[in-house]
C-alpha cells in the first residue's frame, strides 16, 4: 500500500471532536488518517470503530500504539512509538498486507525500525508541540538534511509543530518523503486550503479529491 506524502494525526479531546475534525480534514482532501488518542479513560475501541466508518474507502486509517484494537476493527494499519509493541512482534499479530510505521529519532532508531521490517519511518520532532508532552530532541531542518539519505530504505515521514513554510523547507533541502501534521491543519478556519496548499508543496500539484 502507498505511503501517503500528507498525513494527519487527530488532534481532539473527546470523541465528538475527534469525528469532527476526522470528517472535516477527509472532506478537506486528506486520505491518510492516525488515530491518535492520549486520554486513556477514552473508549479507543468505539472511537476507532467510528472513524474507520468515517475513513470507509476515502482515507487510510492507522492506529496509534494500539495493535490490538488495529486487528480488531481491521485498520489499515499501526504506528508505534519507541516504548510501544515491538514492530516485529506486530507484524505477526498484523500479518504482511497491514502498514507498520515506526517512530525514531536519531540514525540509530532509523536503522532499528529498518531492521524490525517497517513500511516508515516516523522522524522527528521537527519542533516542540503541544500535541504530544514527551518529546525527543528537536531535529530542525538541519537534523533532517544531515539523517535522511538515500540509505533509508523505506520512506521517511517528518513530525512535530510543522507549518506549510517548513513543509516547502524539508521538501527543498532534505529528502524526506513526506509530512504528518495535527495541531496547524486542526486548528485552520479553512482546512482545504491548507492541505491544497500542502498537496502542492509535496505532490507539485493539487490532486483531485
Amino acid at each position: 500500500m502507498k505511503i501517503s506524502s500528507l498525513q494527519y494525526i487527530t488532534n481532539g479531546q473527546t470523541a465528538d471532536e475527534i469525528y469532527k475534525e476526522v470528517e472535516e480534514v477527509i472532506n478537506a482532501g486528506v486520505d491518510w488518517v492516525q488515530l491518535r488518542i492520549k486520554n486513556p479513560d477514552m473508549d479507543f475501541l468505539t472511537i476507532a470503530r467510528r472513524v474507520k466508518e468515517l475513513c470507509n474507502d476515502k482515507a487510510v486509517l492507522i492506529v496509534n500504539d494500539k495493535v490490538d484494537i488495529a486487528h480488531r476493527i481491521d485498520a489499515d494499519g499501526v504506528h508505534l512509538g519507541q516504548g510501544d509493541m515491538n514492530i516485529s512482534d506486530a507484524r505477526k499479530m498484523l500479518g504482511s498486507k497491514r502498514i507498520i510505521g515506526g517512530t525514531a529519532n536519531t540514525i540509530e532508531q532509523c536503522e532499528q525500525v529498518i531492521r524490525d521490517g517497517a513500511d516508515y519511518i516516523g522522524l522527528g520532532p521537527f519542533r516542540f508541540t503541544k500535541t504530544k508532552k514527551e518529546l525527543s530532541p528537536e531535529l530542525g531542518l538541519e537534523g533532517y538534511e544531515l539523517m535522511v539519505k538515500d540509505a533509508m530504505k523505506i520512506p521517511v515521514i517528518a513530525i512535530g509543530g510543522l507549518t506549510t513554510d517548513d513543509v516547502r523547507d524539508l521538501k527543498a533541502h532534505s529528502k524526506v518523503h513526506g509530512v504528518a501534521i495535527s495541531g496547524f491543519i486542526f486548528r485552520a478556519e479553512n482546512k482545504r486550503s491548507v492541505v491544497e496548499d500542502l498537496k502542492e508543496i509535496l505532490y507539485g500539484k493539487v490532486e483531485n479529491s
